[in-house]
């Protein structure tokens, strides 16, 4: 009975009073990760300067700025990543007397635990650099839903006191009471002329936030526009209608340059998770290669110095 108490007591498992999870091996990869994260980024913001210039049709489109930079997060995902998984591979303690398959996992658990930790640091660094750069195409795509002729018309509440345009429209309006006969500009303007400019800024602006412009109020602005530049019935007509293209093609380019700003901040945003996913794999799969050949070196050696 004595002999078969002390078999069972010499078969029980021992367990092991260390931890599995080596946090220095993880803390010195992510650090490893997140700083090789912050110099790539350097580089990127360098490189895509050079693809923006001063000059009309000279630099990238926002489209291709855009896959640039997703494209070179999944760069900087792999590089970063495979280099902080592997350096935890290789610097965490040996355990003795586990299945390799066991190993395997715990190599793989520390890459993803690196990989995370290096993520929480780069996001509390920059972090808010991420969010305006992700923000700006929602913000865009909110702002034509919403309507920006809510924001023209409380710039025109702002400026009714003087009578005149808001900074919107001042061009459009300067465009319909432009005078046919050019000597006409030495003549000082009437009181007349800043009540017809208000007139038609508010109609402009009431116009822009419903859509389209009504038929009264397009032959009220016609005539209005025959009455202060000396112009036909006809001339004027034909230079609202005019005015009112110019001002429908302005606002579908701005339409066009918000849905194009909300297309790319969606295309980064998706990118930047696709890239996240990877770095998380390659972190992995780089410490689990970094622990096995640590465990082979030191086997190699141990071998060699018998």
């Amino acid at each position: 009975m004595a002999s078969t108490i002390l078999a069972t007591d010499a078969a029980a498992p021992v367990e092991s009073s260390s931890s599995a999870v080596s946090w220095g091996a993880i803390v010195a990869g992510s650090f490893a990760a997140a700083t090789l994260t912050f110099i790539l980024m350097l580089l990127g913001s360098g490189l895509g300067l050079t693809m923006i210039s001063p000059w009309s049709n000279t630099g990238a489109s926002v489209t291709t700025f855009a896959v640039s930079t997703a494209i070179w997060l999944v760069i900087v995902q792999w590089l970063s990543s495979g280099l902080g998984g592997y350096l935890t591979g290789r610097l965490r303690t040996k355990w003795v007397g586990i299945h390799t398959d066991e190993t395997f996992f715990r190599d793989t658990a520390h890459g993803f635990m690196a990989w995370a930790l290096a993520t929480l640091l780069v996001v509390f660094v920059l972090g808010s650099a991420l969010s305006s750069t992700i923000g700006t195409g929602v913000q865009a795509a909110s702002t034509v839903a919403s309507g920006a002729a809510m924001g023209a018309s409380a710039g025109a509440s702002a400026n009714a006191g003087d009578g005149g345009g808001t900074d919107a429209t001042s061009y459009f309006v300067d465009s319909l009471f432009r005078p046919a006969d050019a000597a006409r500009l030495a003549t000082p303007g009437a009181e007349d002329d800043t009540a017809a400019a208000a007139q038609a800024s508010r109609i402009l602006i009431a116009s822009g936030a419903a859509g389209e412009i009504s038929a009264d109020d397009k032959v009220y602005l016609g005539q209005l526009v025959a009455a202060r530049t000396g112009l036909s019935q006809a001339d004027a007509t034909a230079r609202v209608d005019a005015v009112l293209a110019q001002v429908e093609q302005t606002k579908v380019a701005a339409q066009e340059a918000a849905d194009t700003a909300r297309k790319a901040g969606a295309t980064f945003a998706l990118v930047g998770a696709l890239s996240l996913l990877i770095g998380a794999f390659i972190a992995s799969a780089a410490a689990a290669l970094g622990g096995r050949q640590r465990d082979d070196d030191e086997i190699a050696y141990v071998t060699t110095s018998r």
